[in-house]
């Protein structure tokens, strides 16, 4: 199966994807696609109030899983509200691949909600992620806030790049666990 890219507005994902739905109910299931918008868990305080929130991983963008995008799916979701582009181009609409689209299944293993990951600071108090949606994006980690528990990620789309916080539980260091067994 292909995913492709549709640019939408940005903090629109949620209309456009109900519009969307809604447009392709109306055409055969043969040429049937899913509509897929990765979200991440973040706590946001507010006034004083800590509560938790959902948020893009990819602001702006909403991806699209089909064999191909044919007639029907294309003017489809063309119609939805909030609708901007295909990914490269409407004319020269690709699916994603190479690091896009290994970023995007990384993401979708752990289902379309992204919960918090677990980490902890080894003794050069450098992160280390022992599994969640940061495990394996390391190197990607551009800043850590320890009191927000948040990681700065630096994530990229067909060559643009942009920043998004991810969500972190602290465990004790590994260290401190092996010490308490003995």
């Amino acid at each position: 199966m292909n995913y492709y890219v549709v640019q939408v507005k940005t903090g629109g994902e949620e209309k456009f994807m109900k519009s969307a739905r809604i447009e392709l109910g109306r055409i055969d299931e043969q040429e049937s696609a899913q509509l897929i918008w990765p979200r991440r868990k973040l706590k946001i305080r507010r006034k004083g109030k800590t509560k938790d929130e959902l948020a893009a991983i990819f602001p702006g963008y909403v991806f699209v899983e089909a064999e191909t995008i044919g007639g029907e799916v294309y003017w489809s979701i063309r119609r939805s509200i909030g609708f901007y582009r295909f990914l490269k181009d409407n004319r020269n609409i690709q699916p994603l691949a190479g690091q896009d689209r290994e970023l995007l299944v990384h993401f979708l293993h752990l289902g379309e909600v992204v919960e918090k990951s677990r980490v902890y600071f080894d003794e050069n108090n450098r992160i280390r992620v022992s599994h969640g949606a940061l495990k394996g994006l390391e190197g990607l980690i551009v800043k850590v806030d320890k009191r927000k528990r948040r990681a700065k990620v630096r994530l990229s789309l067909y060559d643009d790049s942009f920043l998004i916080d991810f969500g972190f539980e602290l465990m004790e260091s590994m260290e401190a666990n092996e010490k308490g067994k003995e």
